[in-house]
Order: C-alpha cells, then structure tokens, then sequence
C-alpha cells in the first residue's frame, strides 16, 4: 500500500528539482499527479512518470492557468486530494534599495500570488472532494533573515503566514494546510557534487549539517504531510533546513 494509494494530486514547480522529485515520489506512493510548471519540462516529468501523470503548462501567477490544472485534475481522475504549491523563484540577490520594482513585483507574483491562487482554487477542489492536504513550499529564509534577499524572503514569510491563516479558515473542513521552509537546496544549480553536496573548496558550508540539502529530502517531508501519516498537522511551518533557521550565519563564500 502506497501512502497516497488513490490520491490525486497537483504539483507546481514539478519540471525539476523540488516539484519533479515530488512528482516522482507521490506517483510511486500511488497517487496520480498533474505535472504543473511554465518551463516546458514539466512533459519530461509526466513522461518519467508515466501513465498516472499528466503535464500541463501553467504559469502559477495567471489565475487562468491554475484553474486549468486544477480542471485537469477533476476532469481526469474526479478531484483533488493533495496540492502541493512548490513553484517559485528566488531573482537577483542584491540589497534592497538595489532592488527593481520590476523584480520585486515577479518575485511576488509567482512565489506568494500563485499560491494564493492554488490555494482559492484547489481548496474549492478539495471541498467538492470532502477534504484534503494543501502542502506550500516556503523557505527558511521566511524564518530568518537573509542579506540581499528581500523581495524573496518578504514572498515566503507571506507563504508561512497565508499558511496559517488557511489552515484556520479550513480545520474544521478536512482541509489540512502546511508548509516546509527548505534551507539551501540542490537542484542542480550550484557547482557542487550532486552524490554528496558538500562545499567546494573555498566555500564556506551552506549551512549547519554542513551539506546542501537534497531535493528528494524536501520531497519525503511533503509525502509526509500530503498523507494521513500527517492528519493532525496543520497550519505548519516546517523546517527542512540542516539547520539553518537556528542561527546561521548566512554569509557564504
């Protein structure tokens, strides 16, 4: 029995990293999974997967394109059980009086507006289904601060409070509703090895365990909360880190 036997699920962000080892993990866990992401790879996922995925191209800022994939979901396999709102991006790392309108209006859009989206819409989904499991990706750096990340810690800090604020309006509707804050993560964009991700030489350790963590470690802990193993969990906001939201210094380099 897989921890998600019969669930259907929407993940975004799932053309890589994060959101396409999910996507990998839930259909393994039996749940079949619509493979939301505006990269285009998100077909290389449902491919991967196989016959218990969908791709869907879906710019997450676009209420639109979140409608879409959450129609993709119920018209295909009859609901919504699991959302996870894993899309974002992080922009430039410069100090804010640096920082352009423009960047901090993108990052908004798609890392706070676009779960916001997800979360009107599949929560109206998961109502119709009789419940279900809201899981938003955040970040530690929504738990702590951040030198040059304003406009991103500013998104995922509303992620984390959004999430709570969710996780009440819904309790009493079997609707759960979390967040993991990851720490510095790989997924493949950072000269770093990919079997052991530890600093190269001349950098200082990412954080305290002294590794990057790993996209598949993020994906276990959203497993976790998408299934029943997490059914008085809600409201949230999970580290996911080695440790970095306890006071690292996040200076690197």
């Amino acid at each position: 029995m897989g921890k998600l036997d019969g669930k259907v699920a929407v993940i975004t962000g799932a053309g890589s990293g994060m959101g396409r080892a999910a996507a990998v993990l839930f259909a393994q866990e039996g749940a079949s999974v619509v493979c939301a992401d505006i990269s285009g790879a998100e077909k290389q996922t449902a491919d991967l997967i196989g016959e218990s995925a969908v791709p869907v191209r879906a710019d997450v800022s676009q209420s639109d394109d979140v409608i879409k994939m959450i129609d993709t979901a119920e018209q295909r396999w009859g609901g919504l059980d699991v959302l996870f709102n894993n899309a974002g991006f992080g922009g430039p790392i410069k100090p804010i009086a640096e920082q352009t309108e423009e960047n901090f209006d993108n990052v908004v859009a798609t890392n706070l507006r676009g779960v916001f989206l997800g979360m009107k819409y599949g929560i109206a989904a998961m109502l119709r289904r009789g419940g279900g499991s809201v899981v938003n990706t955040a970040s530690a750096v929504a738990l702590v601060g951040f030198k040059g990340h304003s406009a991103y810690a500013a998104s995922k800090a509303g992620v984390v409070q959004m999430t709570k604020c969710a996780a009440l309006d819904y309790a009493e509707e079997g609707v759960r509703v979390n967040a993991i804050c990851p720490g510095m993560t790989w997924t493949g964009l950072v000269p770093t090895s990919v079997e052991h991700p530890v600093p190269p030489p001349g950098m200082r350790a990412p954080q305290p365990m002294g590794r990057w963590g790993l996209a598949e470690e993020i994906a276990a802990v959203a497993l976790f909360l998408a299934s029943d193993e997490a059914s008085l969990i809600t409201g949230a906001a999970i580290p996911v880190d080695g440790g970095f939201a306890i006071g690292w210094n996040t200076q690197l380099g």
